[in-house]
């Protein structure tokens, strides 16, 4: 069994968090390369990757994590209580971040990057300490077939079934009628009610990659197992996306398939590197991040959102302190697309070194 802390999870969930702080802080929206955009709606870039790559990295802690304190001796009912605190926690920094710095509380946007991943976790959790690999694997294929028939047989009022497209979409109108005025967009959002399923699917599948980590068997054997998972998983998306298109904003069921073959490939990597071959090195930044993802994702999100509202002056015009180190500082040197790739790269550097303290005395922000 599996007891220790995963170096290569770590690995891969930082990995994960510095993608994350890649695509969402670029020196300017106006000069972004290509790959690290979202697709505008079907299909996908490698920047629609990271989401749910976090998600299942929370499914596969899950799985570690809970068992370890189950084989502790821990009753379930304290267990319960520790997963609903964490939520509530989680959900309630995803509020936060969403109404920092300026407390809109009229427009707040409900849904959100922290609030999904709540969810999923509440959810995945809950089905974890109620059941066992095989009624997780049933629940996560469950609901798969049923988001897929529910978009594609429930009728939108004035639109009828089966529409795919940005408007007229089921997942659409619900979140419009249920969450109006505090979407992403008006009328969408793809953080939304009914997308959260698929959502848990995604989670799920990484406690169900958790299990079979804490098998006893070989390293090789299981990085193996994960590889071919991976292959398995990503070519079922990439065939059934005729069907059913893979779709970030929608999170379809091809979606949640693919995206969870490509996770199973890079933690396959990483857990064949670290663990097995004991290649660590090259890993350090990325675990150094990964030990304390939640912090350093909400503390980023913090500073970004500060540097922008933070003013100052330059040749007669009073701009945002973000918006003065990139027209300044980096395009002028690096050039307009390069320069806005800088500014991630920068701050994921920067938040390196603010976790490697903590990363060297082995102290972990728990929530």
């Amino acid at each position: 069994m599996t007891s220790r802390r995963l170096s290569s999870l770590d690995a891969f969930r930082g990995l994960t968090i510095a993608g994350m702080i890649l695509v969402n802080n670029p020196g300017s929206w106006k000069h972004v390369y290509a790959p690290l955009r979202h697709a505008e709606w079907h299909g996908w870039t490698p920047t629609d990757l990271i989401f749910p790559f976090f998600l299942f990295i929370v499914g596969v802690s899950i799985s570690l994590s809970l068992s370890k304190r189950m084989e502790l001796g821990i009753k379930k009912n304290e267990l319960y209580l520790k997963t609903m605190k964490r939520t509530v926690i989680l959900f309630g920094l995803g509020i936060f971040l969403a109404l920092f710095p300026h407390f809109n509380f009229v427009n707040i946007r409900i849904p959100g990057v922290l609030q999904r991943i709540a969810l999923c976790y509440l959810f995945s959790s809950l089905l974890f300490l109620k059941t066992g690999t095989k009624g997780r694997c049933m629940a996560s294929f469950s609901f798969l077939a049923i988001y897929w028939l529910v978009m594609k047989l429930v009728p939108v009022p004035g639109y009828g079934p089966g529409i795919l497209a940005y408007e007229g979409n089921l997942c659409a109108y619900i979140d419009s009628h249920l969450l109006a005025g505090h979407l992403y967009k008006p009328g969408f959002d793809p953080e939304g009610i009914l997308s959260t399923l698929p959502a848990i699917a995604t989670t799920l599948l990484g406690t169900l990659t958790g299990d079979w980590l804490r098998s006893s068997k070989i390293i090789l054997y299981k990085t193996i197992g994960i590889l071919i998972g991976g292959l398995f998983f990503t070519l079922s998306g990439l065939l059934l996306h005729p069907l059913f298109p893979i779709n970030k904003q929608l999170w379809t069921s091809t979606y949640v398939l693919f995206t969870a073959g490509v996770a199973l490939l890079f933690l396959g990597f990483c857990y064949g590197m670290i663990e097995g071959m004991k290649v660590k090195k090259w890993a350090i930044p990325f675990i150094v991040l990964g030990t304390n993802a939640i912090a350093v994702y909400v503390g980023s999100s913090l500073m970004v959102k500060l540097i922008g509202v933070i003013k100052v002056s330059a040749s007669g015009e009073v701009l945002p302190l973000k918006t003065y180190i990139y027209n300044y500082l980096l395009a002028p040197w690096a050039g307009y697309l390069n320069g806005s790739l800088l500014f991630p790269l920068f701050l994921i550097i920067l938040w390196v070194g603010i976790m490697l303290p903590l990363y060297r005395k082995k102290i972990i922000i728990k929530i």
